[in-house]
């Protein structure tokens, strides 16, 4: 009671066309996402809106994306705005190419001078203060 009984005989041709048909294949279109992955798109939109300049809050980014059938609640939003921040703060990592003109110790020191830079100046921001240029 075999399955295979009826089975056609399979050439290589046949699996080398085969291959060739798997290896044209293009993604298929996901009809949805995740709600990490929606923020993630909508980032720099829903950034402006509740910058200082549009005064919006996360609360009516929300009701603004529940008009249109995208249930995430203002603290949701804020979260993971949060967290794709975070994610893309980390410190590249260092190629292995032997090159070691920065020591740990100064690497470490640098990425805190940088990281103390980055909260000043987004505590400036909050506070209305525009950031200054460098010419």
């Amino acid at each position: 009671m075999s399955e295979h009984q009826n089975s056609e005989v399979i050439t290589k041709e046949k699996i080398d066309e085969a291959i060739k048909a798997l290896k044209e294949q293009k993604p298929k279109e996901r009809e949805s996402v995740s709600d990490r992955e929606a923020v993630r798109k909508m980032r720099r939109y829903i950034e402006k809106l509740i910058s200082d300049k549009y005064g919006y809050s996360y609360d009516e980014v929300s009701e603004m994306l529940k008009g249109l059938g995208i249930n995430l609640s203002g603290s949701r939003i804020k979260y993971l705005i949060g967290e794709l921040k975070k994610s893309s703060r980390r410190p590249q990592k260092a190629s292995d190419n032997g090159d070691s003109s920065m020591s740990e110790n100064g690497a470490t020191e640098n990425q805190q001078a940088v990281t103390a830079s980055s909260e000043a100046e987004e505590s400036l921001v909050h506070l209305g203060v525009n950031k200054p240029t460098i010419k």
